[in-house]
């Protein structure tokens, strides 16, 4: 009897150190760089895999992707009776949540203001702003959502949730469906977005929506920079509805050095930095399930494939 076949296909300029953290984790299987006419396997860990390899590897039982976002993934022609698994969180929950508190409490506090005055010389102060002021809307109840919001509720903000589907978050007032939709944009000053990208969600973020949050808006994009329709924003943060935003995601990456982003007085960005993918933990997380799978046993972080997250 043959050995269990892992290969391994991705981007990462490291690929050797998932190769050895796989094999280290699962000494029982054969673990392989996918090269094109491979062997074929049982179970695959990918990111970003190109067409062909999905066309030779029909008879792949799961295919592991090494990020929360499987967007990419599913535009390809997948192996029709593979399961496509995400990673629940490794390691990427609690680095979101870091990165969307700073960048709430940089706007709120008018840190970003200070830094001008600093820059300047000045010595100055602002009148402290009430959170009361501030509701924080979180778009998208998943793993890293639902940590975001509870983050963000430990520093007293108001928080509202949304979600396709209904959730109970405690310390979050939570709404669901379309019928919710425009309620929850109206009583949201500061919008962090994590919602999946799907057809349905692809520019969500435009005019009508953004327009919605209450005077003096502010956005946190940390998903996928298809959410956001760009030339939307800036008319809005032109047009001073919007305050400002911090955006780390973009529909091109790395963000063109002539996108207007770049250079816009009241836009933060950074090199989609928000939660990057911890290896180790990872490595860990996808062995067990690999295992898990072999025992027959069912595994979280299953994508609906008709859904698209």
């Amino acid at each position: 009897m043959r050995p269990m076949r892992i290969t391994v296909c991705c981007t990462d300029t490291k690929i050797q150190r998932w190769l050895d953290g796989l094999r280290a984790a699962l000494p029982e299987a054969d673990v392989q760089e996918w090269r094109p006419g491979a062997a074929p396997a049982d179970h695959a860990v990918v990111w970003a895999p190109p067409q062909q390899f999905l066309d030779e590897q029909q008879g792949l039982r799961a295919l592991f992707n090494i990020g929360a976002g499987v967007d990419a993934l599913m535009k390809l022609r997948l192996p029709p009776d593979a399961l496509v698994v995400r990673l629940d969180d490794a390691g990427m929950s609690v680095q979101m949540a870091e990165f969307a508190c700073h960048a709430v409490i940089r706007h709120f506090r008018e840190l970003d203001g200070y830094e001008r005055d600093v820059a300047q010389g000045k010595w100055t102060f602002r009148k402290p702003r009430s959170r009361a002021d501030f509701p924080v809307g979180v778009l998208g109840l998943g793993v890293l959502g639902r940590r975001v919001a509870q983050a963000l509720a430990a520093f007293e903000f108001p928080v509202r949730g949304w979600s396709r589907s209904a959730h109970a978050v405690a310390g979050v007032e939570c709404f669901a469906g379309s019928g919710q939709f425009d309620d929850f944009l109206a009583g949201t000053r500061v919008l962090v977005n994590l919602l999946p990208l799907t057809p349905e969600t692809e520019n969500i973020l435009d005019r009508r929506t953004l327009g919605r949050l209450r005077p003096g808006g502010y956005v946190i994009n940390v998903a996928r920079g298809a959410h956001l329709v760009d030339a939307d924003l800036i008319a809005l943060l032109d047009s001073g509805h919007l305050a400002g935003a911090a955006l780390d995601v973009f529909r091109t990456e790395p963000l063109p050095a002539e996108h207007p982003f770049w250079r816009h007085p009241k836009i933060v960005v950074t090199p989609h930095t928000s939660a990057r993918t911890l290896r180790d933990e990872s490595i860990a997380q996808i062995a067990g399930k690999i295992r898990a799978l072999e025992r027959g046993e069912p595994v979280a972080g299953v994508v609906d494939r008709k859904k698209g997250y």
